[in-house]
């Protein structure tokens, strides 16, 4: 399996990330994206320092890395944060700009903000030919991140043919539909598991197969049978099995056809 989408950067790892990450290589886990949003743009470069801290190491999954700047800490960019991430894409371990996007539910920094600074890192992800990982949350009862989300994509993104992955997808599947359609690898986390998602899990039923990731978003959104607890890479597996649940597919081969997309879309290769 691959984590497509973690922080291990996280300081709730600090004092036991050799041990994490041995749990998931046990479970299954062969390969994991550390997203590099740190806890704001003085920080993003972490995941790919972890990234190198364990290139070598045994019994624990390969990490890759990427670099971006949070919707959430859109109003502390500043030029020197865009020169930072532009000098990470270039960097061989990060495969991509994430997690970007729109956050209309907190709102941490202005609509305006977020909308400018995530144009920009569009424009640096391209200049590197580099794909976006997309963070996308609208306010209650709307689809208005969505909508505007969607609208940047086809007009500043489509058109570099480079794609990307929403992350965490929580939306409607005609915003599904849309995004795949721009080039978008659509990955499921561990609320796909959670009793009041029937949305999310019926997305996950029409979904093409290999247009699909799974991810843990950890520490983040832990699933059932852990909900509530700090997630882990490890736990990656459930989300594999909800999905073979919905599909009625064995949890072994959506393992494999995610892990092929991932594979196929960064075109890395698969450790043993």
């Amino acid at each position: 399996m691959i984590d497509s989408h973690a922080h291990l950067d996280s300081p709730r790892y600090d004092e036991d990330r050799d041990a994490l990450l041995e749990r998931a290589f046990a479970a299954g886990v062969r390969q994991i994206l550390s997203i590099g949003i740190g806890e704001g743009p003085d920080s993003m470069h972490r995941a790919l320092e972890i990234s190198r801290e364990y290139a070598d190491r045994p019994s624990v999954p390969k990490i890759w890395a990427s670099a971006g700047v949070h919707p959430h800490e859109a109003r502390l960019a500043d030029e020197a944060a865009y020169e930072k991430l532009d000098s990470l894409l270039q960097q061989p371990e990060v495969l991509a700009c994430g997690e970007i996007g729109l956050d209309y539910f907190y709102d941490h920094s202005p609509r305006d903000t977020q909308k400018a600074v995530f144009s920009r890192q569009m424009e640096i992800a391209a200049g590197r030919k580099k794909p976006i990982i997309i963070h996308c949350r609208p306010s209650d009862n709307s689809s208005d991140a969505w909508d505007d989300t969607l609208a940047m994509l086809r007009t500043e993104w489509s058109q570099t043919g480079l794609g990307g992955i929403l992350h965490c997808f929580t939306g409607e599947g005609r915003h599904a539909e849309e995004a795949m359609n721009l080039g978008f690898l659509i990955s499921f986390a561990g609320n796909v598991t959670f009793p009041k998602a029937q949305p999310i899990r019926d997305v996950a039923a029409a979904v093409p197969l290999d247009s699909m990731l799974i991810e843990t978003d950890a520490p983040f959104l832990a699933p059932i049978p852990n909900r509530g607890k700090r997630n882990e890479p490890a736990w990656v597996k459930e989300v594999a099995a909800k999905i073979a649940e919905i599909r009625n597919l064995d949890p072994e081969a959506v393992a494999a056809r995610t892990t092929e997309n991932f594979r196929a879309f960064f075109r890395t290769e698969i450790p043993a």
